[in-house]
């Protein structure tokens, strides 16, 4: 067969669209013959590490992704789970981190575009918004630059389209300096029996493209996004794309009304690799081949070319199998909300991925090994090394200095400037705002669901596995402290070089601690993402596996919240005092040192203390809750008496037991009545819990044979670096 060529494919060329020799050779000798140009692109997106996961594929399938709760796992647009009463929660995380280093305000505006589509292309409204971000040192000259335009990006889109934005993490870090981290969550809410999946069935039937034009903005962009950057970076703009956030409310609501009318037969988001992946996954799942007319694409620039338009990454856009039936209602529905409607193809039963552009065939393809046969690589990986259980950590010289600096840091000063900038109240159903341990969105009647993210990558880089263990740990505490049943996670491992053998062996680690964690916790993975590449010069980020989990709350009115509520309370460390300074914020901020081994994760002791506290919040024992994480004890009743405008008087305790990270620790409050029966209940369960003080109702922390200080002196300090540094101030 002759195909429409007149592009000679050179090696600087293959190089260019981010193939390797053997790869393009292997593309080759599955041809029979020289691509084209246009085969060329296809199969740089497809094949590239974004789209086929080949570096990571063969751990993710070690990965426990199944439960009784489950609906729907990893391999669609975003996972599924059963909430019960006939609602399913549909919710995934995905990263933006190479587009918002290089334009922040389009990458993280576009990332939040994305990952909403991914939960209504399965048919959920989407009811809250989060997202993880890791930016470098502060004092690095882009990165106030960076922060701004990530958060405004993040806000003007997801406030635009409506959704909530009710929590998530910001963290700096030089390791950041050259490739920051925007991962964006996603939550949506559908009928159990009501959801859409991507894979196409039956042959001669209407591919139908949905949304708005295709332009040339984001052509090449996951093919950036699988690649390291450079001194070059900011040359690879034009391989970001542009979200607008009003069409894509039409796109959701269009979308929502198509499937009620039952026309849809499969659907799937155009996201990385636009028009290619969408169809070529669809196709693929169903054994089906895909012919696409690109004459048919509605287009807002003259004269695109088979290559741009199979290749760009515009927003907003659908592809869909339709019941050729319903063909005239879909069309209206689509036209009625403004948006373009047009049939571009048709499924066959050839198993081949045909595009034609102008009366010539510019892509003939075998589209299962574009697709769900991509390549799959086995790379060599080393364990990491074994870094020491620091001993004789040495206390402050001031320890009243030492909290208040700890307090007002960059990681651990309050993150309300950034979080106001979001609507976490739209849709009248958030039912606990950011700052505390996790969101809240009421659902139904009494019903609500908790979400959180989560992940410490300091402990990540000093031990892969137990860091890993840790991330879905502290999710899991997060859920548990607000009183929700923890169901399942998503994830997106973001790691450097997988080429490198010392970085996939933190990726082979991380992945190991990840699933014995979600095995002994039954909270399994039921979508994610994977991000490599993420370097600059040869200088990877801290590896950084962010967890987004879901928890149900039966009864939203037992929801516990962080504040102190009433003086005479007494505080009651759940777990027992802590001593494990290795990797720990006091350890960084006070001596300026980032060293040891991370606090090992008991996971028996995790479920165990976790099931206990959740048990007595349903009860009613408790008045206020909070994990134990940075920062150790210390810090969580800070941060407790911070939200209330009340104090605290804790009994002595070392520089050990006040920051120690320890996990599977919890710090509560109970009234002095109930105390004693608590702990009798604890001595029964096994738990250990300890008495550290009491709520007062002076705003003061006083820790005895220790200093005292004013909660309005801590304020200062941890509500000031923000609003200062973005401001100019620092």
């Amino acid at each position: 067969m002759t195909l429409a060529n007149d592009t000679k494919i050179t090696p600087d060329l293959v190089k260019s669209h981010g193939l390797k020799p053997d790869e393009y050779e292997r593309f080759v000798k599955l041809l029979g013959r020289e691509p084209t140009l246009t085969e060329l692109g296809i199969c740089s997106a497809m094949w590239n590490e974004h789209c086929s996961y080949k570096s990571s594929k063969k751990w993710l399938k070690t990965m426990p992704t199944k439960g009784p709760k489950v609906i729907q796992g990893p391999g669609e647009n975003a996972g599924v789970i059963d909430i019960g009463d006939g609602d399913a929660i549909v919710f995934k995380m995905e990263s933006h981190n190479h587009p918002s280093f290089i334009e922040p305000y389009q990458g993280a505006a576009t990332g939040v575009g994305g990952i909403l589509r991914d939960v209504f292309t399965m048919g959920a409204r989407p009811i809250a918004a989060m997202n993880a971000l890791r930016f470098g040192e502060p004092a690095h000259p882009k990165t106030r630059h960076l922060v701004s335009g990530v958060v405004h990006g993040i806000g003007g889109y997801g406030n635009s389209f409506g959704v909530p934005t009710i929590g998530g993490e910001v963290n700096f870090h030089p390791r950041y300096n050259g490739n920051i981290l925007v991962n964006a969550m996603a939550v949506g809410l559908a009928r159990a029996d009501s959801i859409f999946y991507s894979k196409a069935k039956g042959v001669g039937l209407p591919v139908v493209y949905l949304g708005a034009k295709t332009g040339r903005d984001g052509i090449h962009g996951a093919t950036m996004a699988s690649a390291e950057f450079d001194d070059k970076a900011e040359e690879k703009r034009p391989t970001v794309q542009v979200g607008d956030p009003f069409t894509e409310k039409c796109l959701l609501e269009a979308c929502l009304e198509l499937m009620a009318s039952g026309a849809v037969i499969a659907i799937q988001d155009m996201g990385a690799a636009g028009l290619t992946s969408s169809a070529v996954e669809m196709g693929a799942k169903g054994d089906l081949g895909i012919e696409l007319d690109l004459d048919k694409v509605p287009c807002r620039e003259a004269g695109m070319t088979a290559y741009e338009m199979m290749l760009s990454e515009s927003q907003e856009r659908m592809l869909m199998v339709l019941d050729p039936a319903k063909e005239k209602q879909a069309e209206a529905i689509f036209h009625k909300w403004g948006l373009d409607f047009a049939i571009v193809g048709k499924t066959t039963d050839t198993l081949r991925f045909v595009i034609k552009h102008k009366g010539q065939v510019m892509a003939d393809l075998p589209i299962k090994q574009m697709g769900d046969e991509a390549p799959e690589y086995d790379r060599p990986w080393v364990p990491p090394k074994k870094l020491p259980v620091l001993k004789d950590v040495p206390a402050p010289n001031d320890l009243k200095a030492a909290i208040l600096k700890i307090v007002g840091s960059p990681d651990m000063c309050s993150r309300r400037w950034v979080w106001e900038q979001y609507d976490s109240l739209i849709g009248s159903n958030t039912a606990q705002i950011p700052g505390g341990d996790a969101g809240v969105v009421r659902i139904r009647g009494k019903k609500a669901i908790a979400v959180s993210t989560d992940v410490t990558p300091r402990y990540v880089e000093a031990d892969p596995f137990e860091g890993g263990k840790q991330a879905v740990a502290e999710c899991w505490r997060n859920l548990t402290a607000v009183g929700a049943d923890p169901i399942a996670i998503t994830d997106n491992l973001n790691f450097g070089n997988p080429e490198r053998p010392e970085i996939m062996g933190q990726f082979v680690h991380a992945i190991k601690g990840l699933s014995e964690a979600c095995n002994m916790l039954a909270f399994p993975i039921v979508s994610g993402n994977v991000s490599l590449y993420n370097e600059t010069n040869g200088q990877g980020i801290l590896p950084t596996p962010a967890i987004g989990g879901i928890g149900l709350i039966p009864d939203v009115d037992t929801m516990a919240t962080i504040a102190f509520k009433h003086a005479d309370d007494v505080i009651l460390l759940v777990g027992g005092h802590g001593s494990h300074l290795g990797q720990s914020v006091y350890l960084r901020e006070v001596l300026g040192k980032e060293e040891g081994a991370p606090p090992p994760v008991d996971l028996a002791l995790e479920k165990k203390n976790g099931d206990f506290v959740r048990q007595i919040i349903r009860t009613g024992q408790l008045t206020a809750v909070h994990d134990v994480s940075d920062g150790g004890l210390g810090l969580a009743v800070i941060e407790m008496a911070m939200a209330s405008g009340l104090g605290a008087s804790l009994s002595a305790l070392t520089h050990e037991q006040l920051f120690g990270e320890d996990q599977a620790r919890y710090v509560v409050t109970t009234s002095p009545n109930n105390a004693a029966v608590l702990l009798a209940e604890a001595a029964k369960a096994g738990v250990a819990v300890v008495q550290v003080g009491t709520v007062t109702s002076a705003a003061t922390l006083k820790i005895e044979a220790g200093p005292s200080i004013s909660v309005a002196d801590l304020r200062v300090a941890h509500e000031g670096w923000f609003p200062a540094y973005m401001s100019g101030e620092l």
